[in-house]
Order: structure tokens, then sequence, then C-alpha cells
């Protein structure tokens, strides 16, 4: 058989092959019918201790410049709905919205035409050194 193409979302669905023949057919993929469970990034350290308003901050500015980084504003648009969502509702959005999720934890997805979308975890969850206002 011979590969003629293969788009990010066919990888996931199963790539469109030639046989000998000429005949279209799909082969089948370890990934087929199976979408990867998000979860939440495992615990992680900001280089300094930071407050929760210097998190949010942070969170503004990223999701202020990240359509500048490529893909669509629609995407960056459901992936911050994700990072700010329950698990449920996250995996939810993101389904619905077409994204592929390479890095469970939402660092690394893909829209169904292949442009890459980077999130930081400091999006996705607090760090273990956030400092508590009393």
């Amino acid at each position: 058989m011979n590969l003629i193409e293969c788009r990010l979302s066919d990888y996931m669905l199963g790539c469109i092959q030639l046989d000998n023949m000429g005949c279209a057919g799909s082969s089948q993929t370890k990934a087929e019918g199976t979408a990867k469970k998000i979860r939440k990034p495992k615990a992680w350290k900001h280089p300094q201790p930071i407050t929760k308003s210097q998190l949010i901050q942070l969170r503004e500015e990223f999701w202020d410049t990240a359509p500048h980084y490529g893909g669509t504003k629609e995407i960056w648009d459901a992936l911050r709905a994700a990072a700010e969502a329950d698990l449920t509702l996250a995996q939810a959005i993101v389904d619905s919205a077409g994204i592929i999720v390479q890095n469970p934890d939402l660092t690394v997805c893909f829209d169904e035409r292949g442009a890459r979308y980077e999130l930081p975890k400091y999006v996705l969850s607090e760090p273990k050194n956030l400092i508590r206002s009393s």
C-alpha cells in the first residue's frame, strides 16, 4: 500500500491509503476512536515564589499575546476556556473544538489543520511555591 495523504487530523482517525488496485481505504491506528483524556499538569515550581496576583498577571499576559504565536483565535479561546474549567468540562471543550491533545496536561495541542498550540503550566495550574495571602 502507498500512503498518499496523512494530515494530522487523519492520523487520529486513520490515514487515507491506496492499495495496488487504486482503491481507497483507511488504515487502523492505535489512536482510532480513543481521544486522550486530559489531566492537570504535574506539580511544578515557579523560579521564584509568586503571589496569586502575579500569577493572574502572567496568565493575562499570555492569553493576550497567545494568538500572535499562530493558530486561530477560536482555538486559543477554547484552550483558555478549557484551562480555566474543571477537567470534565475541559475535556468536553477540547473534544467539541476538535483540538488534538498531544500531551494530556494540555501543554501541547494541535488544531485539525496541524497548527501547534503550546500552553505554559502557569495557565493550567498553580505552582507549589505560590505565596498564599493571609
